[in-house]
């Protein structure tokens, strides 16, 4: 599965090493450090160990600089299996604030940088499409990414002669929260022209879908260079996952309603039996705004704020992370490869 690539062999300790970190990690045990000064080639190490055991990995670092380091170093070492970077997306963060004395609320405010929310998906994807993946991150993969089975049964499948009415494919497109343009295409979008669909996903930024619908069904998929519209590849079948990670069906966003308008009960009975009357105010024109959008298009600004009650957690239970989009044997087979190894 996992095929390394090196000039070079294993000498000195690594050799021992690589067969007692193979030999602890198949036994079960949890912790295994390995030791070494800078420059020993624990990364050399660890490439083996991978190709030896044959299965997902995570590699986190501390950093964005040196989680890039690693993922360049991972990927010549990877060439042909699915070498991923997964780092928090924000070039800049505001978080949302409120100042009561003078009725002053500053809203959020975030730059996401495009090409990092790309790598981000398409490491979720590779999670979900294929066994052969390792995904370099830094601490953001700690954090709250919705749940994995929300996302994998929120995609998309297609396959060649498939039945499809037009009008179909574009309400699931608007309901995995892809946005429908009739300009030029970008991440995350799709264009309808007759019969025919153009979707570029959320993990690609260069190649588009050609989706032929003629006949009511799927006649034709193909892989078409997003600048030059030449046709890359004939696809027999594809899987398209939602641009955000956030997804919730339909019954679950009702129960998130529903326990949002309890919780905002509570906080301003709160606020108003301690005379916090403007800070009431403000929360609830807040929060009701965030429950229509919530309603009527499943998505909202800052909808992490609710995360815990769209995912069904209790409080104090800690959240999905990405270490949820791994496989685990009990939960089944993996899905069907989209992309070839690259």
């Amino acid at each position: 599965m996992f095929k390394l690539q090196s000039k070079f062999k294993p000498a000195g300790d690594q050799p021992e090493a690589i067969k007692k970190l193979v030999s602890g990690a198949k036994k079960g045990n949890q912790y295994q450090t390995l030791l070494g000064v800078t420059g020993s080639g624990k990364t050399f190490t660890m490439a083996n160990v991978i190709s030896q055991l044959n299965m997902p990995v995570l590699v986190i670092a501390p950093n964005k600089t040196l989680a890039g380091q690693l993922y360049k170093e991972y990927k010549n070492f990877f060439p042909h299996n699915s070498v991923n970077y997964f780092v928090s997306y924000y070039d800049y963060y505001q978080p949302e604030a409120y100042l009561a004395h003078t009725d002053t609320y500053i809203e959020k405010e975030a730059m996401i940088n495009e090409e990092i929310d790309k790598l981000r998906h398409k490491a979720t994807t590779a999670l979900l499409t294929r066994k052969d993946v390792i995904v370099v991150a830094s601490v953001s993969c700690i954090y709250n990414l919705g749940l994995p089975e929300n996302y994998f049964k929120s995609s998309l499948a297609l396959e060649l002669e498939k039945p499809m009415v037009r009008s179909d494919l574009i309400k699931q497109l608007v309901r995995m929260h892809f946005k429908r343009t009739p300009g030029t295409i970008k991440r995350g979008e799709f264009r309808v022209r007759g019969d025919m669909f153009e979707i570029m996903p959320a993990s690609e930024k260069e190649v588009v879908y050609l989706i032929d619908l003629r006949g009511q069904k799927v006649n034709s998929i193909k892989l078409i260079d997003g600048l030059t519209r030449n046709i890359l590849e004939d696809l027999k079948d594809i899987i398209i996952f939602p641009p955000k990670h956030f997804i919730s069906s339909g019954p679950q966003t009702d129960e998130a309603v529903k326990n949002i308008k309890e919780e905002l009960k509570d906080r301003l009975k709160y606020f108003n039996k301690n005379k916090l009357y403007l800070e009431a105010e403000r929360l609830e024109r807040r929060t009701k705004y965030d429950v229509e959008m919530l309603k009527t298009l499943g998505y909202c600004h800052g909808v992490e704020n609710y995360s815990r009650q769209l995912t069904g957690k209790l409080a104090g239970q800690p959240p999905d992370t990405l270490l949820a989009y791994f496989p685990h044997e009990k939960k089944g087979k993996y899905a069907k490869s989209v992309f070839s190894p690259r």
